[in-house]
């Protein structure tokens, strides 16, 4: 199956690996971004269009013109997330809290919430969430993060319950940590938070995994293409990680 795919925070990072392996296997790409900057650097043949996910109104702007100019969607990546604050729980600010959670889990929210009347009227569509394995296990210091990353698990195995009997599919991907520039401010900000080395915390993130190491973005863009694809025609609910398999998400180094 190939078709048209909407990729949210879909101009660097991850989300830009969605797009370029979705790109490469001839599906139509449209990119959101909030980052204007990024989005001039994408590729002529894809659509774009800057956005807040945590916009509604924005949100439904774009959806108009996904079914104005392709008529349909075939494929959500619900990809945008912020890392949030690095601190103590009781060190979070409430403002602080309610930005993380707003662009994880609303933004996800809202992006699903325009995307299944259209996949229910064609009777066919997958949705995909990126989540973390912080959805999965929760991790000291990231406790903001770590609740949104649970939450939109809830919010897919619910949209996978509710579309299922229109044929589209809803799942879950939980990357590690993801090599690149985000995940390098996670690093700093840790280190600064646990009075460690940023090698230190970069060797006990990698040192949890049974695998050592850390995860790109083509291996989570490569699970989000199989999941959109007729190969998982059946798969639907699943929440499954990229991770080189945790073991340990809070290993003491």
């Amino acid at each position: 199956m190939t078709g048209r795919v909407l990729i949210t925070a879909g101009a660097s990072g991850v989300g830009r690996a969605m797009a370029e392996v979705f790109d490469r296997d001839g599906w139509q790409v449209w990119v959101a971004d909030v980052d204007a900057t990024a989005l001039a650097e994408v590729p002529e043949d894809w659509r774009r269009t800057q956005l807040d996910v945590t916009d509604e109104a924005a949100v439904s702007v774009l959806f108009s013109e996904i079914g104005q100019v392709w008529g349909g969607l075939d494929a959500l990546c619900a990809n945008a997330g912020v890392a949030g604050p690095t601190a103590a729980v009781e060190d979070i600010n409430l403002q602080d809290w309610q930005a993380c959670v707003a662009v994880n889990l609303e933004g996800a929210f809202l992006a699903a919430k325009y995307a299944a009347p259209m996949m229910k009227a064609a009777g066919e569509g997958a949705i995909v969430v990126t989540s973390s394995t912080a959805g999965q296990y929760g991790y000291p210091y990231r406790a903001p993060y770590a609740a949104a990353k649970w939450a939109v698990i809830g919010l897919t195995k619910t949209l996978a319950m509710e579309l299922g009997p229109f044929g589209v599919r809803a799942n879950v991907i939980c990357p590690g940590s993801v090599e690149g520039p985000r995940m390098e401010g996670v690093l700093a900000r840790e280190a600064e938070a646990k009075g460690m080395t940023r090698n230190a915390v970069y060797e006990g993130y990698a040192s949890g995994t049974a695998m050592g190491s850390f995860v790109e973005g083509r291996d989570v863009a490569e699970m989000a293409v199989f999941l959109c694809s007729d190969k998982a025609r059946l798969v639907s609910g699943q929440v499954i990680a990229v991770d080189g398999f945790t073991v340990n998400p809070d290993p003491k180094v």
